[in-house]
C-alpha cells in the first residue's frame, strides 16, 4: 500500500473560486517537455478538480503553498494580483554558513538577474542586462554550519531566492543547481513556500495561509 499523501490530503483550502495546496518537493508544478515529465501538481489536481487552472509555479525542488483557480475569471484576477505584487509570499530556507546581520537580524539582497544562456535554465547576477530583483531575509536561527531564514521575494524572477543566496555566499542546502557537490547528492532542496497573503479574487476578503516546513 502506498503511503504517498493523496491530493485531497495536500489540500489546504478550497472554495468555488480557488484551491490552495501544499506541493511536495520533487514534483513539477506544470507538465514539462517529454512523456516522462507529464506527472505534475496541476495534472494531479485536475484529476480531482477538472476545472482547475494554473496561476503560478514553484520550482520542482521547492515544496509549499501553491494556488490554482477554479474558473477563468478567478485565474485572471489572481494572475493580475501576482503581476502587481499584491500577493505576498514567505519562504523558509536553510542556507550554508553563518549569515550575519545587524541588530535587527534582517537584510535585503538587491541584485539584478538574467538567464545564463550557455547554461540555461540556470540564472545569474547581471548588473548591466539583468532585471531588478530584490529579496528580504530575516534570520530565524543559527545551527552548526547553517542558518535558517525567512525569505520574502519582492520580485518574481526565475530561481530568484536560490541565485540571490548563492550570490552572497550562502547557497540553500540541497540546491543541486547552485550548490556544491554535497548539495547535488542531497535528498532535497531546503526551500519551502510557507505563507501566502492575498485578497480573495472574487470577494476581496483577506486570506492568509501557512504551511510549516517539513525540515
Amino acid at each position: 500500500m502506498s503511503c504517498t499523501p493523496s491530493i485531497e490530503q495536500r489540500l489546504i483550502y478550497q472554495d468555488a473560486d480557488l484551491l490552495v495546496l501544499d506541493k511536495p518537493a520533487g514534483v513539477l508544478s506544470v507538465p514539462g517537455r517529454g512523456p516522462d515529465k507529464q506527472d505534475c501538481m496541476s495534472a494531479r489536481v485536475q484529476a480531482r478538480w477538472p476545472e482547475a487552472l494554473t496561476v503560478h509555479r514553484l520550482d520542482m525542488a521547492t515544496s509549499g503553498l501553491l494556488i490554482m483557480a477554479r474558473h477563468p475569471h478567478s485565474q485572471r484576477q489572481l494572475s493580475q494580483a501576482f503581476e502587481a505584487r499584491q500577493i505576498h509570499k514567505h519562504y523558509v530556507a536553510v542556507v550554508r554558513g553563518q549569515l550575519q546581520a545587524d541588530a535587527t537580524g534582517q537584510g535585503l539582497i538587491d541584485l539584478a538577474l538574467t538567464v545564463d544562456w550557455p547554461r540555461r535554465p540556470l540564472q545569474k547576477v547581471d548588473p548591466v542586462h539583468g532585471k531588478p530583483s530584490q529579496t528580504r531575509w530575516q534570520i530565524l536561527e543559527h545551527a552548526q554550519g547553517t542558518t535558517r531564514l525567512l525569505l520574502q521575494p519582492l520580485s518574481g524572477r526565475t530561481h530568484q531566492l536560490r541565485v540571490h543566496l548563492q550570490a552572497i555566499g550562502h547557497p540553500i542546502v540541497g540546491d543541486a543547481l547552485y550548490g556544491n557537490e554535497a548539495d547535488r547528492r542531497a535528498p532535497r532542496l531546503l526551500l519551502h513556500a510557507s505563507a501566502l497573503m492575498l485578497a480573495h479574487p472574487i470577494s476581496g476578503l483577506s486570506l492568509h495561509f501557512e504551511s510549516p516546513p517539513p525540515f
